[in-house]
């Protein structure tokens, strides 16, 4: 791009987000978790980075670290060429949205920026993020940023509007305590799930869940919180054992308080019954006028009201850390303070301090910034100094009285330092409290000499301890005291992870997932299921909604009943919003065919497959994907696949599709196959050179006899499925024998129920290739009945709809198939009509079947549009005789199958009323023509029964 020349510039910077998404697992774009921009550069579509004078070196100035970038290059520096060179301000939105979360602490180096294809201007520009809502503020400001830079925007002061974003940051990301738990559990691959928006995590799955609250864990119990937040009923324990504790009272009057000093000898401590961080606690009192101004100052932090008065311990202030009973890290802590040089005022010396790059507003880094309040003033006076004043040099000047973390104050490592007694006595201090992570505050000379030699005391127990002392000391080494908390969670070989089997494909994928679940039920697990049906917890459905996304995906996670998961999981959530979780053991694709095409740029089937196989790139080494050797461009899915494959196919032995599985069998392959014999079909599962017959096809209640072909591939990925995930031989083949398409196992997938001696199909179908496969099982069920039948004849009707939002083509498609297989069509719409106006979708569908009418092998004579559902239910039933097949492809399954449960119960004599209905066995035509032309009025009648063909 050196040779381009340069342009003056856009008149207006014109960099914009179209559309944004979050990605909260595996997706299109990536492995990770991800933002989505769709950005529209406008005018500066004309303008890479090379034509904008100073930009590049203006960018860099305000983010430096930009340097360390190394984009396509593979060396630091690689995207500073880049930008020099030329290139898009998409690409450069993209990197600047990582620095930003990087300055926020978040190590993210991973994006792409890509052309939107076949639109000038847009490009789609992916980043990785740890926190979502930072995420999308660092998008935010990139663009604001770059727009800024190409022509200056008033008002806009980024360092101003960086200082904003990070605060936000800092307000929602993890604390130190969390963090370094979630960094220890992410090392051992046990998963977490955010539950809000602050430390309230859950690590682990299922049943293997354990939930964390900064350092409380699930397995803190309450009464010990409650006591630990009881300083007085502390004490009270702790001295019951024999442990070094201060003498104290508790009251709840300033004269008490007074009282209470007098009674134990001053100097005393007054703080709050149930304070934390230190807040409200004063040291060092001498007198009454102490201790009364202290009191109030207590009262204000007490939650109920009671103030301690105890007895001062001298000596330095120890944190010892207790996970478990045993100690794990010990920290002394050093309170707010500066040292003088001579030069330098007290307040010039906090400002300097301040200035350490460690220290930030709260727990944002390892240090917390001095706060000078009137406490600290006052305290500054007691030592004889003023703000203003210049303290000699190496004065140690106090800013605070206490050593906590969150006042300012500073650590220094003891761990390895402390005296095995008082290692003991800590430890005792945690068991009798009941915390199995407790910190233990000292008060004693030296934490290496014992503290009943050198007097000493336990001032303070604290549930919930705070870890940043010990993982970042300001002096010293850091102890990795995760490690211990994770341990007490997931002791070493507990599984964290319940097994998760994902299961898409355009057709076939709920009844895929149901066949899954129902065999590991059987099997003894609690499984939780997603579909397009709702949650499914242990059989129970739980929340009835289309559930096959990522949101569904982390409810059943999150359930402590369930220990195996099937993920029914839809395009629409992909593209949304990703998996939902990191990774599947076991991906099944049943088939990929034309649906949902020309909606969020898939407009090809290969674009529809690369989203299917979002879930195959979601296996791991030690996973399996289940693929259909059928379908081309499945089988091309292997190649994204880190683990195993196991085929499953309907074809014959000596097809290519078997030559090709017959050869990955004898390099160790898996696959369910079908061999066709005398007998029937048998499902054979191969597993190297072994041949395992697992079933025979027609003695499945869920494929009619063998008939149904598509349920015969589905039970076959079923047990594919099942195979690769451990379930045995017999547990597959006893769980497919008991799976029926009852609408209690099956709800709305190929539901058979009889009324009035009339076979009735309740089905999903909704697209052209669900209809090709159901209109074959309708040939095949139809002769079959024929066959049994003294009439020999059986006519089909069939209630055909489709969601709105298909193409035109589609829908025409979808009519034209329902033709070939259907003597009457009654079509029509779903409630949510997915923004067409009413009666468009069943026009278009009506179109494309009456187009076929009169063509060679088409069966459709009638076509009728009744758009309710219900109301189309009812006028099919009404055009049925006994003993024909009504195919009703529902949308509200419930309510369809409530309507048929009611013909039913309530049959009786007449209730069929066939006024202005035709039985489409007999040729209205010539009805019409002879009845009428006779003015036979009884003849006439009949003939008004008959509607004309094309209706």
């Amino acid at each position: 791009m050196a040779d381009r020349p340069t342009p003056t510039g856009p008149a207006a910077p014109e960099l914009s987000i179209v559309e944004s998404r979050v990605y909260r697992g595996g997706n299109i774009w990536s492995y990770n978790p991800a933002i989505h921009l769709v950005v529209d550069l406008g005018v500066l579509e004309a303008y890479p980075t090379d034509t904008l004078e100073g930009f590049t070196d203006r960018l860099v100035e305000l983010l430096p670290n930009l340097e360390n970038h190394t984009c396509s290059r593979g060396v630091k520096g690689g995207f500073i060429e880049r930008m020099r060179e030329g290139t898009w301000l998409g690409h450069v939105a993209e990197h600047v949205s990582l620095q930003l979360q990087q300055e926020a602490g978040h190590d993210l180096r991973r994006g792409k920026t890509r052309a939107v294809k076949g639109q000038t201007g847009l490009y789609n520009v992916i980043y990785d993020y740890n926190d979502e809502a930072v995420g999308l503020a660092a998008g935010s400001l990139a663009v604001r940023l770059v727009n800024h830079l190409v022509q200056t925007e008033e008002g806009f002061d980024f360092a101003e509007e960086l200082d904003v974003f990070l605060r936000r940051a800092q307000r929602t990301a993890f604390g130190p305590s969390t963090g370094a738990i979630l960094e220890e559990a992410i090392s051992r691959d046990i998963p977490y799930i955010r539950l809000n928006s602050a430390s309230f995590v859950q690590l682990g799955q299922g049943v293997h869940a354990q939930r964390i609250r900064a350092t409380m864990t699930s397995k803190t119990g309450a009464l010990a919180v409650d006591i630990a937040g009881d300083k007085d009923m502390t004490t009270r324990l702790l001295g019951s054992a024999g442990l070094p504790v201060p003498k104290q009272e508790m009251v709840r009057t300033a004269d008490g308080a007074v009282a209470a000093a007098k009674r134990i000898g001053y100097p005393v401590v007054v703080k709050p019954l149930d304070g934390n961080h230190g807040r409200g606690v004063c040291l060092d009192l001498t007198s009454e006028a102490e201790v009364r101004a202290s009191f109030d100052i207590a009262e204000g932090e007490s939650k109920r009201g009671y103030v301690i008065v105890e007895s001062l311990v001298t000596g330095r202030d120890y944190r010892c850390l207790i996970v478990g009973g045993k100690m794990q890290a010990i920290a002394e802590r050093v309170p707010a303070h500066v040292i003088g040089d001579g030069s330098h005022t007290v307040a010039e010396l906090v400002e300097i301090t301040n200035a350490d790059p460690r220290r930030g507003v709260g727990h944002e880094k390892v240090l917390t910034r001095i706060k000078v309040d009137d406490a600290a003033i006052g305290l500054v006076r007691n030592q004889g100094l003023e703000l203003d004043d210049v303290p000699p040099k190496d004065q140690m000047v106090k800013l605070a009285l206490t050593g906590n973390m969150s006042t300012g104050g500073i650590s220094v490592d003891r761990t390895f330092d402390a005296h095995p007694d008082n290692v003991e006595i800590a430890e005792e201090a945690a068991r009798m409290i009941g915390l199995d992570v407790a910190g233990i505050d000292f008060i004693c000379p030296d934490i290496a000499s014992p503290v009943r030699e050198t007097g000493g005391a336990i001032c303070e127990v604290n549930a919930a301890p705070g870890f940043r002392m010990h993982t970042h000391p300001t002096v010293g080494e850091p102890q990795f005291i995760a490690k211990p908390v994770v341990d007490l969670l997931f002791p070493p070989g507990t599984p964290s992870r319940v097994p998760i089997v994902a299961v898409t494909g355009t057709n076939g994928k709920t009844t895929t997932s149901r066949m899954i679940a129902h065999i590991f039920k059987g099997i003894g697990h609690k499984v939780g299921m997603t579909s397009t049906d709702g949650i499914v917890i242990d059989e129970r459905l739980v929340y009835k909604a289309d559930a096959s996304g990522p949101r569904s995906a982390r409810m059943v996670l999150q359930n402590p009943r369930v220990d195996f998961a099937v993920m029914e999981v839809a395009r629409g959530g992909i593209l949304r919003e990703g998996l939902g979780y990191d990774r599947n053991d076991v991906a099944v694709v049943t088939n990929v065919a034309p649906d949902h095409l020309g909606m969020k740029g898939i407009d090809t089937l290969a674009q529809l497959a690369d989203v299917k196989a979002v879930v195959v790139e979601a296996v791991p080494r030690n996973g399996f994907a289940v693929l259909n050797a059928d379908d081309e461009l499945v089988r091309k899915m292997r190649r994204k696949c880190s683990g195993g494959i196991v085929w499953f196919s309907l074809q014959p032995p000596g097809s290519k599709v078997r030559e090709f599985i017959e050869d990955s069998c004898r390099r160790g392959g898996r696959a369910v196959v079908l061999d066709h014999t005398e007998r029937g079909d048998m499902i054979v599962i191969k597993h190297g050179r072994r041949s395992m017959q697992l079933a025979w096809t027609h003695l499945l209640p869920s494929t009619f006899g063998g008939t149904a072909k598509f349920n015969v591939a589905n039970a076959m990925a079923a047990a594919g499925a099942a195979f690769a995930a451990g379930a045995g031989l017999h547990e597959i083949r006893q769980g497919l024998r008991t799976f029926t398409t009852s609408y209690y196992l099956s709800p709305g997938r190929m539901n058979l129920v009889n009324v009035h001696n009339v076979d009735v199909f309740v089905d999903y179908c909704h697209n052209a290739p669900g209809m090709r496969v159901l209109g074959e099982f309708v040939e095949s069920y139809a002769t079959q009945k024929a066959g049994q039948s003294d009439l020999g004849k059986v006519s089909r009707i069939g209630m055909v709809s489709t969601a709105g939002d298909r193409r035109d083509d589609d829908m025409r498609e979808l009519g034209a198939l329902a033709a070939r297989h259907f003597d009457v069509v009654v079509v029509r719409e779903d409630e949510r009509k997915r923004g067409r106006p009413t009666g468009e979708t069943a026009d278009l569908i009506a179109e494309g079947a009456k187009a076929e009418i009169g063509k060679e092998g088409v069966r459709c004579r009638q076509v009728e549009i009744v758009l309710n559902e219900v109301d189309a239910v009812r006028h099919c039933m009404a055009r049925a005789n006994p003993g024909d097949v009504v195919v009703l492809c529902v949308d509200q399954h419930a309510e369809v199958l409530g309507e048929l449960e009611q013909m039913t119960k309530h049959a009786q004599a007449g209730a069929h009323n066939k006024e202005g209905i035709g039985d489409p066995d007999l040729d209205p035509v010539e009805m019409q023509s002879e009845a009428q032309q006779a003015g036979d009025d009884a003849a006439a009648a009949e003939a008004s029964e008959v509607e004309p063909a094309t209706t």
